[in-house]
């Protein structure tokens, strides 16, 4: 229930009392930033909501993966090693699985961790049967597929960092990086909407973890804002006013108690890290703090800056992860 501090927002509003979302929650810039193309036929590309855009499409790039290379930019990678099958495969299940009844697609929800997915499914499908396991065997296949990929980026981000291969090995060896990182996939379904910009949904934000990696139908949808040169790429999803839009997010991170800080075989020798060491709960409490406040979590972790208890904190010896943006 709304309380009466929310009642007296201006910027607040019942959602379930509403017909329609209101002139102050319309989505400002909606064409100010391009749409990665997912390469629908008869549309060489699109600005938000259907529009027409510069970004050229092409039939190898319809299933292209999205991840940041060693610079932190945003990429597509039709290369990326998934087999075509497999992948045309995963988006018939989730498309199977947001067509069930609105009643038991929420007895589930749409995010689940691969280490207990079949247990999670089971409130999908209570009695099992063949759209359980279908939908299992393909996300497990998938997932393993996904782990391949990852540990191959992982090496290449360790080397941007200019490792030697030496190094990568000892790092791997001694940190586990790899073996300890956690996965989560997230489905989406975006209903088509007349009026994309009186859509509801998260605004541009940034990813946590070591990699996200976005499989989207051929429907464009991910908008991207800026380069991330500086930082995890903002982005938001963006409904289409003409067709229907399925996607899967793939996040990769560090196992929920991990200490996150830079590597000390990656800090300039005779300088000091530029971030202090903190737990991954903590990082999570900085990032959330920083999506309220339009803050960024980073600088909230850089070395020198002040805990909460206003003391400046310093740490002389980094824990071993690296941390993420």
């Amino acid at each position: 229930m709304p309380t009466p501090s929310h009642l007296n927002n201006p910027l607040y509003f019942d959602f379930r009392a509403a017909r329609r979302v209101p002139e102050s929650h319309a989505w400002t810039g909606l064409d100010d930033h391009p749409v990665v193309d997912g390469g629908a036929p008869g549309s060489p590309g699109r600005r938000a909501g259907g529009g027409t855009s510069a970004t050229a499409t092409s039939p190898e790039r319809q299933r292209a993966w999205r991840a940041p290379p060693s610079n932190g930019e945003l990429s597509s990678s039709p290369a990326h090693g998934v087999p075509e099958e497999l992948l045309a495969r995963v988006e018939d299940r989730i498309a199977c699985m947001f067509a069930l009844p609105a009643a038991d697609k929420m007895r589930a929800g749409y995010t689940f961790s691969p280490a207990s997915l079949r247990g999670d499914l089971r409130k999908l499908w209570p009695k099992a049967g063949h759209d359980y396991a279908s939908f299992c065997d393909v996300m497990e296949e998938f997932h393993k597929e996904m782990r391949v990929l990852a540990d191959k980026l992982l090496e290449l981000f360790l080397r941007a960092l200019r490792l030697t291969h030496e190094q990568v090995a000892a790092v791997e060896a001694e940190r586990r990086i790899a073996e300890t990182m956690t996965a989560t996939m997230h489905l989406n379904w975006y209903p088509r909407c007349p009026d994309p910009r009186r859509a509801v949904g998260l605004i541009a934000h940034t990813d946590s973890g070591f990699f996200t990696f976005v499989l989207q139908s051929l429907v464009p949808g991910l908008q991207l804002s800026g380069t991330g040169r500086t930082g995890g790429v903002y982005h938001r999803a963006v409904v289409n006013r003409d067709m229907d839009r399925i996607s899967l997010g793939y996040f990769l991170g560090p196992p929920p108690h991990a200490k996150v800080a830079p590597l000390p075989e990656a800090v300039t020798p005779g300088r000091a890290p530029a971030y202090r060491a903190v737990t991954w709960p903590e990082y999570m409490g900085f990032r959330k703090k920083a999506f309220a406040t339009g803050g960024s979590a980073l600088k909230m972790v850089a070395a020198g800056e002040p805990d909460d208890a206003g003391a400046a904190v310093v740490h002389q010896s980094p824990p071993p992860l690296v941390v993420s943006s």
